[in-house]
């Protein structure tokens, strides 16, 4: 599945990968993610930006 989100918040965005465990999002402004087993996928680590939120995301989840 394939979501879009307009604006990055990470809990929303962290409750969805939770929920669904597998398949795809993207955040506006930062780009394409994946996820399979309730976990975002490493992303492309040139982009530190896209890095960071990556780190963000799953530390959310891990606290969830």
């Amino acid at each position: 599945m394939l979501r879009e989100f307009v604006q990055y918040r990470p809990i929303q965005v962290a409750r969805f990968v939770k929920t669904l465990f597998k398949g795809q999002f993207v955040i506006q402004g930062v780009g394409g993610f994946e996820f399979d087993n309730g976990k975002v996928l490493l992303p492309d680590v040139k982009n530190s930006h896209k890095l960071a939120v990556y780190k963000e995301i799953n530390g959310v989840i891990a606290d969830m």
